[in-house]
């Protein structure tokens, strides 16, 4: 589990073609090296991987076809960043809200606003994830838990305070840039419990 707090920015270093999948090998921040063992899961830009290598602060992960093909992580290149989460363990502080590192969707960046204060994003509506969308609900997008303002038919937006822009991939995304989108599991069960009930009784 996750909680949608990206804890530093990993620098890919390389990417190694394999058949079927690929290898990323990535310089994660020193702090987040501490303990770190093979086979811990390691969220990049929200999908959960798992270490298969480490060798100082250069720390390997395996990305299957499926993962390169529903996320944005195969259209990453050497020099690259990504949001880095370290999987939660028992008594962690939950500053976001729970996240499974299960990738639903990707959304297009339609929109950047800034001003002195604030900064405001609009993305299109993923695919089939509209119905888990709501105004003040929550949403993890690049693996950063946030929480949604206006939501339409046609896409959400989100607003970010300096401290996530400066700790975060969405200090420098534009438009037409692909983001990882995971709703928020708790909404998602509600929606599809409810739509079961009124199902069996139609």
């Amino acid at each position: 589990m996750f909680t949608g707090i990206v804890q530093g920015q990993g620098i890919l270093l390389d990417v190694i073609e394999k058949t079927d999948f690929r290898t990323h090998v990535v310089a994660m921040p020193a702090e987040m090296l501490p303990g770190l063992a093979l086979g811990a899961s390691v969220a990049h830009n929200g999908c959960c991987l798992t270490v298969t290598a480490i060798e100082g602060e250069q720390v390997s992960f395996d990305l299957m076809q499926e993962t390169l093909r529903v996320t944005n992580l195969g259209q990453l290149k050497r020099g690259d960043g990504v949001n880095l989460e370290r999987a939660a363990r028992f008594g962690d502080d939950i500053g976001g809200h729970a996240m499974s590192g299960h990738i639903m969707g990707q959304s297009e960046l339609l929109e950047r606003v800034e001003t002195e204060s604030n900064t405001m994003l609009r993305f299109a509506m993923p695919s089939g994830l509209g119905k888990y969308l709501f105004t003040k609900g929550y949403i993890g997008i690049d693996g950063i838990s946030l929480t949604l303002g206006e939501v339409n038919n046609t896409g959400f937006a989100v607003h970010l305070i300096p401290e996530t822009l400066a700790r975060t991939n969405l200090g420098r995304v534009q438009p037409g840039y692909l983001a990882n989108i995971e709703v928020d599991p708790q909404t998602q069960a509600i929606v599809d419990t409810v739509e079961r009930v009124m199902a069996s009784r139609a």
